[in-house]
Formats: C-alpha cells, sequence, structure tokens
C-alpha cells in the first residue's frame, strides 16, 4: 500500500513541475472538414502587462489531410477596439520530406506551431480582452481530416527583465 502512495505522490510531485499554459482552449471541427465560415473564436484576458507572451497554433489532423501546410486569416480584437484586423499566416505541416511534424499516434497527428516569435514584444500589451479568430483559407471549402484546431498563450519573461 505504501508502495502505491509513493508512485502517486510522486506522480503528483511531476505533474505540478510540468509549465501549464496561460491560455489553451480547441475546438472540434464538425465533421473533421473545416468550412471557411467556421470561425472558432478565443477570448483572452490579460492582466499582467509586464510579461511576455508566446502564442501557438494548435491543430490535430489525420494521415489523409492532403496539403503540406495550411494557409490561414488570423483574426485579432485589442480591447477597447471595434474591429478585427486581419493576418494572413501560412503554418507549414510537414517537412520536405512528406513527413509530418508534430507528434503522431496512429493515423492522428497534434502540432503546436509558434505564431509569435520567442520574447515578441507587440502581442498581448494591453489589459483587458483579446478576441482572436481562426479561418481557413486554403483553397479547397470544406478543408477535409482537420479534427481540431486550437490557440495556446504561454507567458515568458517579464518585459523589463527581457530588454537587459
Amino acid at each position: 500500500m505504501k508502495f502505491y502512495a509513493l508512485i502517486f505522490i510522486s506522480f503528483l510531485m511531476l505533474a505540478g513541475c510540468m509549465p501549464s499554459p496561460y491560455y489553451q482552449k480547441s475546438y472540434t471541427i464538425p465533421q473533421n472538414a473545416w468550412q471557411f465560415s467556421y470561425q472558432p473564436t478565443f477570448k483572452i484576458d490579460v492582466t499582467d502587462t509586464t510579461s511576455l507572451y508566446d502564442m501557438y497554433f494548435i491543430i490535430r489532423h489525420t494521415d489523409a489531410y492532403q496539403f503540406s501546410n495550411i494557409w490561414m486569416n488570423i483574426y485579432m480584437k485589442q480591447p477597447g477596439d471595434t474591429s478585427f484586423s486581419k493576418m494572413p499566416i501560412e503554418v507549414t505541416l510537414a517537412a520536405s520530406t512528406g513527413q509530418w511534424m508534430g507528434r503522431g499516434m496512429g493515423e492522428i497527428w497534434e502540432q503546436r506551431i509558434p505564431l509569435t516569435e520567442p520574447g515578441d514584444r507587440s502581442i498581448l500589451r494591453k489589459k483587458g480582452t483579446y478576441e482572436i479568430k481562426l479561418q481557413q483559407n486554403m483553397r479547397v471549402n470544406p478543408l477535409s481530416e482537420v479534427l481540431q484546431v486550437g490557440l495556446r498563450v504561454e507567458r515568458g519573461a517579464d518585459r523589463n527583465v527581457a530588454r537587459n
């Protein structure tokens, strides 16, 4: 009995050491086919403007996904703004050899792709709620074999410390 208790406590301590994201949310794509009109929306509350933030796009797709990349429009509305700014972006999902990047389990692949450079000072600078929408912008509609998409934000270094 003590042995199992020791394993359980060790597991809890190890899990406590893993960094947790400041924000993370994923959406399941209906029928695994991402329509232009389906735009997952993320609301991120920022209270600490002294920290730097790193933002990641998360995607789960199958082996049958027919492209090595994905073009998206990222729409962002900052606190106090009434409209979204639009940023087109290309995300590479496979190496030039055709091998999927990220982690795979069977036919499912998950990737976490940086949307910002480490220590980027230009994002999440104001206190308040940010609203971000993702729209697939490929030439096919719907974009099949996409299971989930998401957004992850990690807190980095303090802005003042990072300048030195």
